[in-house]
């Protein structure tokens, strides 16, 4: 029960975090200057391309699909092997991100004080850090 209910929360969010990706692949514009890392208080000239968001998106929803394979709610369609890498890849991969280059991004940055450092101290990082721990449990636990 804990496994299911643990995979459908992920499976919900990387969908969400799929379909936001998808917003700003049309142009959207929703909370996009706090989602690039920028140095101190300068403004992000990067354009990320729209291949790049594409495949994020991608991505996520994949893994959201991944997640959702481990409950109850759809039959394994997925090669078993690709599911198994898929779900040490995942808690592995975010715990990097939420530890962090030490630079912009993670707990341990040096920059603290741009809008994307303090999104990212207040939820980016928290949150990957729950992603990748609730991804660890799913593995043990199931």
């Amino acid at each position: 029960m804990m496994v299911s209910l643990l995979s459908l929360s992920l499976s919900l969010l990387f969908a969400f975090l799929g379909v936001l990706h998808l917003y700003w692949l049309v142009g959207g514009t929703w909370a996009l200057n706090k989602v690039i890392p920028t140095k101190e208080e300068e403004k992000s000239n990067l354009k990320i391309p729209p291949l790049a968001t594409l495949l994020v998106a991608l991505g996520l929803l994949f893994l959201a699909f991944v997640y959702l394979e481990q409950t109850s709610f759809i039959n394994h369609l997925l090669p078993v092997t690709l599911g198994i890498v898929a779900l040490w890849f995942v808690p592995i991969l975010f715990l990097i991100r939420a530890i962090g280059d030490f630079n912009y991004v993670g707990f341990f940055k040096r920059v603290k004080t741009t809008a994307f450092a303090k999104a990212d101290s207040k939820l980016f990082s928290p949150l990957c850090l729950g992603i990748a721990l609730a991804g660890f449990a799913i593995i043990f636990l199931g």
